[in-house]
């Protein structure tokens, strides 16, 4: 092979995987049930756009139900946010979550979810469980309450 296609093959970008925990394990917020997540989601949305922009968040757990981390998916518009995958699963993979929770709010106030987050729901947890990364719940998060899959049963 000519040394000019060699080269192009030593060309190739340098993948680093790193992840800095800056809180004790002792402050960390441990999450027994729904309430405990919504907690944690509500500390860490902006309560000037809760009611007016869609977000996708995910808590990444330790396998103590510790949170290593809040991971911000995307930020969408009135009706909607885009939850891709490989970023949620990316993360929390980068992070060594054991289990992760979804989060994402609805500007409307409604906490009934849709066809598309049921659908949403059922594919990042049939994803998880082919990573061995559990999704343990999927809130939806106003500025009034949730809405927790695990506790209604879908998930």
């Amino acid at each position: 092979m000519p040394t000019k296609q060699l080269t192009l093959f030593n060309q190739v970008s340098e993948i680093q995987i790193t992840y800095r925990n800056a809180i004790p394990s002792a402050y960390r917020p441990k999450i027994t049930c729904s309430d405990d997540a919504y907690l944690v989601f509500q500390a860490n949305w902006n309560p000037d756009t809760i009611d007016m922009q869609e977000e996708f968040k995910v808590l990444a757990l330790n396998r103590a139900n510790q949170v290593l981390g809040v991971i911000p998916v995307s930020t969408g518009g009135v009706a909607g946010t885009v939850a891709d995958p490989k970023i949620i699963f990316g993360a929390a993979l980068k992070s060594l979550a054991s289990s992760i929770i979804l989060g994402h709010n609805h500007p409307s106030g409604n906490l009934t979810p849709s066809e598309a987050d049921v659908r949403l729901t059922r594919k990042l947890k049939d994803a998880g469980q082919l990573l061995d990364l559990p999704v343990m719940d999927h809130l939806i998060i106003t500025s009034e309450g949730h809405y927790s899959f695990a506790d209604e049963g879908i998930l």
